[in-house]
């Protein structure tokens, strides 16, 4: 593993309108494909950007608020993504049958780690981890 230091972090802000969540896809993109993420890790981060997002937009979000997405590259190769809201409730899995309601289940199967944060101001941080090996590796 190379010591190259970690890119620098990016962030946006989306409001609550169904083309917030393709963009937040959009936006991750480009910065995975900026710093070089190109290994299977790249279709996970995606999923769970999605679904961060589109869970945050339809149940953390009160109308006229928005998600701020955070990307943040850390030195030893972990890619952290952050989905801040200002709604109140505790995501946790749950196990379903239907079409709808497994997107905690999905991001708990493809990230390293998942979790919950408060923040400052209301609301919270879904956040999960992705080891990646590496900023200075061409993955």
């Amino acid at each position: 593993m190379n010591n190259e230091t970690s890119p620098a972090p990016r962030e946006r802000f989306y409001r609550r309108e169904r083309q917030s969540v393709p963009a937040a896809r959009e936006f991750t993109r480009t910065a995975l494909e900026d710093w070089g993420v190109r290994n299977e890790t790249y279709d996970d981060v995606l999923l769970c950007v999605s679904e961060l997002a589109t869970n945050a937009l339809l149940h953390g979000v009160p109308p006229g608020r928005g998600v701020q997405l955070r990307l943040l590259p850390y030195d030893d190769g972990v890619l952290r993504v952050e989905v801040h809201d200002s709604g109140d409730g505790e995501p946790r899995v749950v196990p379903s049958e239907g079409e709808s309601g497994r997107g905690l289940l999905l991001v708990s199967a493809v990230a390293d780690k998942w979790g919950v944060a408060d923040r400052d101001g209301p609301g919270k941080i879904v956040w999960c981890e992705f080891g990646l090996g590496g900023w200075a590796q061409k993955m």
